[in-house]
């Protein structure tokens, strides 16, 4: 099961070890592209502060974020998993899993992320202030910038098994799943069950709650008709959309009666 999460906005310190080495990240290939948007990230955070305030789209009082992304490649990096916070990860909770969780989780979940591109919860980085919808001079939008390198390493990475989906709209770009691969992912959608609305802080919360649950239990379906029963075997209502062609994601929506 691999599954696909989104980053927080809001992010923990830099740590004090050692620095970021960019080769030390998973899927090696795309280092490449990670070395140029680091560089062009610090360079423009380096060079003129206002012009990445603007570039970055950050408001006054976030001015700090423009001096963090300047010293990225001195600053001490520590797991994703420890840098990324916010409701979902919160919700998640990595750092109260047991033992066994903690590998699974270490195996199964792919943050996506505007500088990185995706990286595993167990890779170090330093903290930093870059979404997917940045449009970086030399770059252009870094959602499209990366789908070339992410449609060269992705589909590896997914194997032959599930793929869970629980990105934004802004991340989705930059990797759609394709073909074979398509037809073994689902996405996520939670609802309100009375109103059948999205409601957003509540449907981060759900989704860490659901990957939670799926880490702890040690279940791992091998697709999405077998996701659909597992999480209802964990106490979760859900109703499971098959694509009606081939090469298409199922999509799935999880109804919660209270908003929480």
């Amino acid at each position: 099961m691999l599954v696909l999460l989104p980053p927080s906005e809001g992010k923990a310190a830099s740590g004090r070890g050692a620095p970021l080495k960019p080769e030390s990240l998973s899927l090696p290939g795309l280092t490449p592209a990670r070395e140029t948007v680091l560089g062009e990230l610090v360079e423009l955070c380096s060079s003129d502060e206002e012009k990445a305030r603007e570039v970055l789209g950050l408001s006054e009082g976030l001015r700090g974020e423009v001096a963090k992304n300047a010293e990225l490649r001195t600053a001490g990096a520590r797991p994703a998993g420890e840098i990324y916070t916010g409701v979902l990860y919160d919700a998640l909770d990595l750092a109260s899993l047991d033992a066994a969780a903690k590998r699974r989780a270490a195996r199964a979940l792919l943050v996506f992320s505007g500088l990185w591109g995706a990286v595993r919860v167990t890779d170090r980085i330093p903290s930093y202030r870059c979404s997917m919808g940045v449009k970086l001079p030399a770059l252009g939008a870094l959602g499209a910038y990366w789908r070339a390198p992410m449609a060269e390493v992705l589909p590896a990475a997914a194997g032959d098994g599930l793929v869970l989906d629980l990105r934004s709209a802004a991340y989705a770009a930059a990797w759609k799943p394709q073909g074979e691969v398509a037809g073994r992912t689902a996405t996520v959608r939670v609802l309100h069950a009375p109103t059948r609305k999205v409601v957003s802080h509540f449907n981060k919360a759900t989704k860490g709650r659901i990957v939670r649950s799926l880490l702890a239990s040690g279940s791992a379906p091998a697709g999405p008709a077998e996701l659909v029963e597992a999480l209802r075997d964990l106490g979760y209502e859900v109703e499971a959309q098959a694509p009606a062609r081939a090469g298409k994601p199922w999509a799935l929506d999880v109804l919660v009666a209270e908003i929480h």
